[in-house]
């Protein structure tokens, strides 16, 4: 079987690519590099170009024989989504009905699309499963609901079974160092954390301490960028096994406040990170934590190396020794 994944030259894109390699699946990575990194293609045949471009994505999947394909090309600031929508609704939405109509048009039949926590808005309980409302409070989360309603129908209609993956808080890097995260800007929490304590700027921002949590900051869910990109391998295998699609949760089911992040990091680490309280940012939740029994039960999904230990490690190697 060869695989076609769009945005694997970024963060979590690079990892599946990765694995799915090492399970033994071909791939063809196209990427347009706006975003991702070409050094992140390591495995698997690199095609840069867009992921619309219906003529582009007819040769590939004729030439390579393409049976399915891994969607992470989109774009995924909530702030930037806020500013910029049409930017948002174009890429995530317009864009992503041109390749399904390709696909659709070529004979593909199965469809794995990175989606997101942020469909589903202000949790109303946590931790939250796949039964919690879907209500996005920003245009990035609805680019992503829109997504996720487009491939029911397209699955009604015309066959194109899917499987779809709401993920929280991606983390750590690959174990040996070889790729990880590079955001440019950077606004995952980890990241931030070794920044400021390797060179000390900028200082971390700890947005709120006085949320009711454990000790005041808020609670967020972090797994292992290396087991989402496993869910996503088994989440492919069952939807060709079982003709059918599913949405699933990824998360850890408990999470971690972004003090115990802190502690943590300088516990395993040995460095100080330097940090200041300030005030709550608006529409951070105190807590957003996600189920994962679906996940665990349907496809046989473990957290093999989402411990804390194992995520913070990973992300200093590959801060301190990062290629791009």
């Amino acid at each position: 079987m060869k695989v076609l994944i769009t945005g694997g030259a970024g963060y979590i894109g690079s990892h599946c690519n990765r694995y799915f390699n090492e399970q033994g699946i071909d791939t063809v990575v196209l990427d347009d590099l706006s975003d991702g990194h070409r050094e992140a293609v390591q495995w698997g045949r690199f095609v840069e170009g867009d992921f619309a471009d219906r003529e582009l994505i007819k040769q590939i999947i004729a030439e390579e024989g393409i049976e399915a394909v891994v969607h992470f090309a989109a774009f995924a600031s909530v702030p930037d989504s806020v500013a910029r929508p049409q930017r948002y609704y174009d890429n995530n939405v317009t864009k992503m009905l041109a390749l399904l109509d390709t696909l659709v048009t070529n004979g593909v039949k199965y469809f794995v699309f990175s989606s997101s926590a942020a469909t589903f808005g202000e949790p109303r309980y946590t931790p939250m499963d796949e039964q919690h409302p879907q209500e996005p409070i920003n245009p990035y989360g609805m680019t992503k609901l829109i997504g996720e309603k487009i491939l029911l129908d397209y699955e009604k209609a015309y066959g194109l079974h899917s499987c779809s993956f709401r993920y929280f808080n991606a983390s750590g890097a690959a174990n040996d160092g070889k790729i990880g995260e590079a955001h440019n800007p950077e606004c995952h929490l980890l990241p931030l954390i070794i920044r400021a304590a390797l060179h000390g700027e900028p200082v971390l921002q700890v947005f709120g301490n006085d949320y009711d949590t454990r000790d005041g900051s808020c609670v967020r869910d972090y797994v292992h960028v290396n087991d989402l990109a496993a869910a996503h391998f088994l989440g492919l295998r069952y939807i060709q096994e079982h003709n059918v699609s599913e949405q699933f949760n990824l998360g850890s089911n408990t999470g971690f406040t972004v003090l115990e992040m802190i502690e943590a990091f300088e516990r395993i680490s040995g460095h100080k990170v330097p940090y200041e309280i300030a005030p709550r940012r608006e529409g951070d939740p105190a807590v957003l934590v996600a189920a994962n029994a679906k996940a665990k039960k349907l496809l046989g999904w473990q957290l093999t190396q989402s411990s804390l230990e194992n995520i913070v490690k990973d992300a200093l190697n590959w801060e301190m020794n990062k290629k791009y």
